[in-house]
């Protein structure tokens, strides 16, 4: 939800549009500073998150600029720094959940990237709340980004040690875009299958729920309308009916927020419902 007006008014936003789950950012998504949180911006929220019962099905995205594995020191020790301060922020607000994309290898490798995103884990899950939850996004894979396949994401958390507060969001059009098929019945569950066998799907906490205006494999992340892209409607039907969901946020990142979030999130309470 947009965040223009304040955090507390993005929750109940989303209420007024049908939401039972929202995404916010605490700061601006394309700069390293942001404001320090006030007891005062603290209780506000709170008081919002109770009022709409969204207390804890809120999660936060963090900063684009977070690279976990980037070649460089200094960058690579201020993205840890950074996402830091996130996770700290959400302490601070009783937000529950993170979504970071992690990071990208830039010519090191992925076998590298791995690593030094993994051991920035260790550090940055030491040094934060332990009220906040750290979930790697999956990626469609542009560039060199990580975790566009699922045997990374559960290598992170091998070398990262198997922690509890290191869990998973899965983005529908990123899976497809780097390569896994949704689109039928069958190709849905077999690829559900596979994320279980190698990461668990306990470990899913939060499902962004996008269309892709790009073809199966094209590792290019573009998003589309609900039932309107690549994808088409079947996967986004059986996810809502997927039991293995049911208590899962899922949150639509679809185009035109400010006049069509009400459509996607009607469309998905459509497909609930049938």
């Amino acid at each position: 939800m947009p965040t223009g007006k304040g955090l507390p008014f993005a929750l109940k936003n989303g209420v007024e549009i049908g939401c039972t789950a929202v995404q916010v950012f605490t700061s601006s998504p394309q700069s390293w500073a942001a404001k320090p949180v006030t007891d005062e911006m603290a209780a506000a929220f709170q008081a919002a998150a109770l009022e709409t019962g969204l207390g804890q099905h809120t999660v936060s995205h963090d900063s684009y600029l977070i690279n976990l594995a980037a070649p460089d020191e200094a960058k690579r020790q201020q993205a840890v720094d950074g996402l830091k301060r996130e996770m700290g922020r959400c302490g601070q607000y009783a937000i529950p959940f993170v979504v970071s994309h992690m990071g990208a290898h830039m010519g090191q490798g992925e076998d590298v990237g791995i690593a030094k995103v993994a051991e920035a884990t260790k550090e940055i899950l030491a040094d934060t709340p332990p009220s906040v939850t750290l979930l790697m996004e999956t990626t469609a894979g542009q560039g060199s980004s990580l975790n566009y396949k699922f045997e990374h994401l559960a290598a992170i958390i091998e070398a990262a040690g198997n922690p509890a507060r290191l869990a998973v969001c899965l983005d529908t059009c990123h899976i497809f875009a780097a390569g896994y098929d949704i689109r039928t019945a069958e190709a849905y569950e077999a690829t559900f299958a596979e994320f279980d066998r190698l990461v668990g799907c306990d470990r899913i906490k939060v499902i962004h729920c996008n269309d892709s205006k790009k073809g199966l494999g094209t590792r290019v992340d573009r998003h589309e309308h609900l039932g309107e892209g690549e994808i088409g409607p079947v996967a986004f039907q059986c996810l809502v009916k997927d039991p293995r969901f049911e208590e899962t946020m899922i949150v639509v990142e679809t185009p035109e927020a400010e006049t069509h979030h009400a459509v996607n999130v009607a469309r998905l309470w459509d497909w609930a419902r049938a």
